[in-house]
């Protein structure tokens, strides 16, 4: 009877643990487990809401697309951009989709896939700025603005020791410093100067010709080497097949076409 009873025991133990092996959510995520991937929707048109609330732009297509590769239903966590590597690194997300460059720093607490856009930091300044290039920042003491955790951030803090930097966590507060001459200059990413220059015209001018070249990426914890795989797969594969630049048809024709006009390649690519 004891025999029997340890036999029961031991069958159903048995069979819990493969019952958790087949339907529970390992780390690296099997296939069928959601795929929880991080962004922060305040970056038209990388990663933002439409009319609806709903989330869009090229960042959300393309995390949809990689759902899809993987054959994982799509969860996206909206947050803020300081929030998404704290969010990875405690295992709340899977992945960080969001216009992340791949820095040496980030590099030290996350693992990055391979890039899926290049682009690199410029300046907005005021229509009246005697500013014609980063240089012009170093000659003086100036008061710049950058988004929080970003790389702007980053750069102005470590090359402009004798600017006052100020830091928002929403771009749209770093703008109205620069229309409302509060801070010399505005350091962010190519295309969102252009997009704020163009928005602004009466007082803002964009000086586009990057400064620091740059590259993004998708966010992935340490160790997770075969999910960083499977996403370096996915990009692969995206990029043969035209994806990344119908992505830039759809939300950024005009940018596209000012930047190649310009001879700047273009951020998708």
């Amino acid at each position: 009877m004891n025999s029997r009873r340890r036999f029961l025991k031991n069958s159903a133990s048995l069979l819990g643990l493969l019952a958790a092996g087949c339907g529970g959510k390992s780390r690296s995520g099997g296939n069928g487990a959601e795929l929880r991937v991080g962004m922060d929707l305040s970056y038209p048109p990388f990663e933002m809401q439409d009319k609806a609330g709903n989330p869009d732009g090229v960042g959300v297509r393309l995390a949809e697309a990689l759902a899809a590769h993987l054959g994982r239903p799509l969860k996206i966590m909206p947050m803020e951009f300081s929030g998404l590597i704290p969010a990875l690194k405690t295992g709340n997300i899977d992945l960080i989709l969001s216009s992340m460059t791949a820095t040496e720093e980030r590099a030290k607490s996350i693992d990055f896939s391979q890039p899926y856009a290049f682009t690199g930091l410029a300046l907005l300044v005021r229509k009246d700025s005697a500013i014609q290039s980063i240089d012009d920042l170093k000659k003086s003491a100036r008061t710049v603005t950058a988004k929080a955790s970003t790389t702007g951030q980053t750069w102005a803090i470590t090359n402009l020791p004798d600017a006052k930097c100020v830091v928002f966590e929403d771009q749209s507060a770093c703008v109205l410093e620069v229309t409302q001459g509060r801070a010399d200059a505005f350091i962010y990413d190519q295309l969102s100067i252009y997009k704020y220059a163009g928005e602004n015209p009466e007082t803002t001018r964009g000086l586009l010709k990057p400064f620091v070249e740059e590259s993004w990426a998708l966010g992935i914890a340490k160790g997770n080497d075969g999910l960083r795989a499977q996403v370096n797969g996915f990009i692969d594969r995206f990029r043969k097949e035209d994806g990344f630049s119908k992505l830039g048809e759809r939300y950024l024709k005009d940018e596209k076409k000012f930047l190649e006009d310009s001879g700047i390649p273009f951020i998708l690519r």
